[in-house]
C-alpha cells in the first residue's frame, strides 16, 4: 500500500469531532512516556507536561494525544510506565471522565490499536494519594486518526501521527520495533543515533514532511501530525502542521485550536527578575485561522 493509501486508511471510520467558534483543543504528541530509566526522555519534561495539562483542563480544552504517548518499542511493560508516571495518568483520567480525551496511536505504541490493550492497561491505575487502584479510562478507544469537521464547511482538520509516510514505521513496524528494542536502544547509550527514526535523521524527517504536506494539499484539508518531533506551523500556502514533541531538552511543544484558529505553543522554564523559576507558555510563529485558506 502506498503512503497515500496508508494515510487514507487512517481516516476510515475515524471519529468526527466538532470544529466551531466554541471549540477548544490542545494537541500534544510524542510524549514517549518511559519506565523511568536513563532512556526515559519524557521524565525530565514531565513537570512541564503536567503544568500544561492542568492549564488546559481548567480552561475547558479537550486533549488530543497524537500518537507515541507511551514508549512501547524500547519498553515491554506498560504496567511499569504507569507506575513511574502516576500523575500524568491521573491527568489523563480527569480529561477522560469529563469526556475531553481522545488518543491516537503512533508507530511506537501501535499495540494500542488492539481492544485488549485498553481493557488490560487503561481500566485503572494505582493512585498514590488514595493508596489503592482507581479508575483510569475504562472503555477507552485508541484511533489511527481523528477528523475535526469545520462547522462552516470550509476546511476540515485531519489529525494522525504521521508514521504512515514510512512503510517501515507502518506496514513493517514490527521490524523497526525489534531493531530499536534489541539494537539501537543499547547503542544509543554510546551516542549512536537510531537511523530508522524520522525524529533523529534529518533526511528522513524532510522526506516525511514532504509526503505529508503533499497528501494534505491533494486532499484539500489541513493536516496535523507528530512523529518527526519537529514543530511546524502551516501557512496560507501550506496545509501541514506538526505538534513537535514532549521530549525536547528545551521544553515541550503543542498545538492549540480555538475559535477555528491554530496556534503553535511551547512550554518551558522561565526566570523572573527575583531569580525564581516558573513554567512559561510562549507562542511560536503566527496564529493561522481556517478562513485564511479560502
Amino acid at each position: 500500500m502506498s503512503c497515500d493509501g496508508r494515510l487514507e486508511a487512517s481516516f476510515e471510520n475515524a471519529p468526527i469531532l466538532p470544529l466551531d467558534f466554541g471549540s477548544r483543543y490542545i494537541l500534544f504528541s510524542d510524549c514517549h512516556r518511559g519506565d523511568g530509566r536513563a532512556n526515559d526522555n519524557f521524565l525530565k519534561n514531565e513537570f512541564l507536561y503536567l503544568a500544561a495539562l492542568r492549564h488546559y483542563y481548567e480552561r475547558g480544552y479537550t486533549y488530543l494525544e497524537v500518537g507515541d504517548g507511551d514508549e512501547l518499542w524500547e519498553n515491554r511493560s506498560m504496567r511499569k510506565i504507569k507506575e513511574v508516571h502516576p500523575h500524568s495518568f491521573e491527568m489523563l483520567g480527569r480529561f477522560f471522565r469529563d469526556g475531553r480525551l481522545y488518543m491516537i496511536y503512533g508507530n511506537h505504541d501501535m499495540v494500542k490499536g488492539k481492544d485488549a490493550f485498553s481493557e488490560k492497561y487503561f481500566e485503572q491505575y494505582y493512585c498514590d494519594q488514595r493508596m489503592c487502584e482507581h479508575p483510569l479510562c475504562p472503555g477507552m478507544s485508541f484511533y489511527s486518526g481523528l477528523i475535526l469537521e469545520d462547522s462552516l464547511g470550509k476546511k476540515d482538520i485531519y489529525v494522525t501521527h504521521g508514521h504512515q509516510a514510512s512503510v517501515m514505521n507502518s506496514t513493517f513496524w514490527k521490524v523497526n520495533r525489534f531493531l530499536v528494542r534489541y539494537l539501537w536502544r543499547n547503542l544509543e547509550f554510546l551516542g549512536v543515533p537510531d537511523p530508522t527514526s524520522a525524529a533523529k535523521n534529518n533526511t528522513r524527517k524532510a522526506k516525511t514532511e514532504k509526503l505529508l504536506s503533499k497528501w494534505a494539499k491533494e486532499q484539500e484539508v489541513l493536516l496535523i501530525t507528530g512523529h518527526t518531533h519537529r514543530p511546524m506551523m502551516g501557512s496560507v500556502d501550506s496545509p501541514y502542521f506538526n505538534t513537535g514533541s514532549c521530549v525536547h531538552p528545551a521544553g515541550i511543544t503543542g498545538i492549540e485550536i480555538e475559535d477555528r484558529c491554530i496556534t503553535l505553543v511551547k512550554w518551558f522554564l522561565g526566570t523572573r527578575d527575583d531569580q525564581s523559576v516558573y513554567v512559561k507558555r510562549e507562542v511560536l510563529g503566527k496564529k493561522v485561522c481556517i478562513d485564511e485558506y479560502l
